[in-house]
């Protein structure tokens, strides 16, 4: 098939940033001669892997097993991340692509490591917890990238440092670039994260960010010389999109603590957890309230109205408490927990049972720097779709469509079908 699509998700980019991204050479190449969406609708909550997994399965999270960045293992406040392909509970673009014969790239990617099975050159995004810096080759093995280990990724091994920021994106877009001169894959999705991790550190926007905005236009000329060098150039589509934007902050709220004044949680003398009737896990600006068992109807009733007091104070860092049928109705978001809470807009979540309750930013957790996000998605700023290439229009702008509809558009732009997409295809932006 000779049909190519590069997708290129910069996380966290914003609506508000097109003024500065029309000013840079490949951003302005591409909103001057394709079509956007400026305001995606995304979903809830608003963190990078359960958004990735939207985009690429046209599913909202309720339906694709992810619902948090991380997993939720009460008392570790180091839980692992859903990363792993296999994870996902429906199918992604990848898999369609491959019943249908097409070859297809994963460049950092969330939540295709170890999928090399479906996914023909994996550079898999690699979690603190699975990174072993005094073996890196073996780090990149161990997550799917044993195939294109010498061609690939061994020879860019040396841009790394760690997973710092910007060198994780070099490494990445230089294995992506690699990965299209070599092999021409019909499907290639890479995510650089330097905006988001900046926005983390700094604030939402500065000096710095339109700094990581100008890095991330190299990135994005990189990968469009890559295709002229590989000639196809004629044959594919662009498209770079964003999973969220950011709220900034002022503190971090432990409500686990509070749980544990009520004896909702018990902690040995060393303040170790030991049992738990209710549990809160953070997404940052959101929390998913478990119950550790949710048939019981007294519980469920003391926790219920514990929680709507505290809410109701206004001094605990949410706003709102859903029930886990009224997060569904919403927005479509479910899974084991019984209960949500909603950021009052400048508090994050901490998952910690320990005393001090209020706490400080902290820049060396995404959670807790000068801005973040896990916030109801109708919140604070948006982000934009921008598409270029053979399938799609030019000039066409469109105010907002739901981000599930991009995974349907994909499989569209392929020739492929996503039977069970909660999204459709954007068919005003398609030829």
């Amino acid at each position: 098939m000779n049909k190519h699509l590069i997708v290129m998700s910069v996380d966290a980019m914003v609506f508000e940033d097109l003024e500065t991204l029309r000013t840079l050479p490949n951003f302005k190449r591409l909103i001057e001669g394709g079509s956007r969406v400026d305001k995606v609708r995304t979903i809830y909550p608003t963190l990078t892997h359960p958004i990735h997994v939207a985009i690429m399965t046209g599913c909202y999270a309720g339906k694709t097993g992810i619902p948090n960045n991380d997993r939720f293992i009460p008392g570790d406040l180091n839980s692992p991340w859903y990363n792993r392909l296999d994870e996902v509970q429906v199918p992604t673009l990848f898999h369609a692509a491959k019943a249908a014969g097409l070859t297809t790239a994963a460049c950092r990617w969330p939540v295709t490591a170890c999928g090399e099975d479906v996914i023909d050159y994996i550079v898999p995004e690699v979690m603190d917890l699975d990174l072993d810096e005094n073996d890196l080759e073996g780090t990149y093995r161990k997550l799917g990238s044993g195939p294109i280990m010498e061609e690939i990724v061994k020879p860019n091994l040396w841009r790394l440092k760690g997973n710092a920021h910007p060198q994780s994106e070099n490494f990445s877009i230089a294995c992506a670039a690699d990965i299209i001169r070599r092999y021409k894959p019909n499907l290639l999705m890479t995510h650089p994260c330097m905006v988001d991790s900046t926005r983390h550190a700094t604030g939402l926007f500065n000096g710095h960010v339109t700094q990581a905005l100008a890095l991330t236009d190299g990135w994005l000329g990189q990968l469009m010389d890559a295709v002229r060098a590989a000639g196809i150039e004629d044959s594919t589509d662009f498209v770079v999109l964003s999973d969220h934007g950011h709220l900034e902050i002022t503190r971090a709220v432990c409500p686990n603590v509070f749980l544990a004044d009520q004896g909702l949680i018990r902690t040995d003398a060393a303040g170790n957890l030991t049992d738990w009737d209710a549990y809160i896990k953070s997404c940052a600006l959101s929390a998913q309230v478990y119950l550790k068992d949710p048939s019981d109807a007294a519980l469920y009733d003391r926790v219920y109205a514990l929680l709507e007091r505290m809410a109701d104070e206004g001094i605990y860092g949410f706003s709102q408490v859903l029930t886990a049928q009224q997060a569904d109705a919403r927005y479509h978001l479910s899974g084991d927990f019984s209960f949500v809470l909603e950021t009052d807009g400048f508090t994050s979540f901490s998952d910690d049972w320990r005393r001090p309750a209020v706490r400080p930013l902290d820049t060396s957790d995404y959670r807790y720097g000068h801005s973040t996000h896990g916030h109801m998605p109708e919140k604070g700023p948006q982000p934009p779709l921008l598409c270029m290439g053979p399938s799609f229009r030019q000039g066409v702008v469109l105010e907002t469509v739901p981000i599930v509809d991009e995974g349907a558009t994909f499989a569209k732009v392929l020739g492929l079908t996503l039977p069970q997409a909660d999204g459709k295809p954007i068919d005003a932006l398609l030829k």
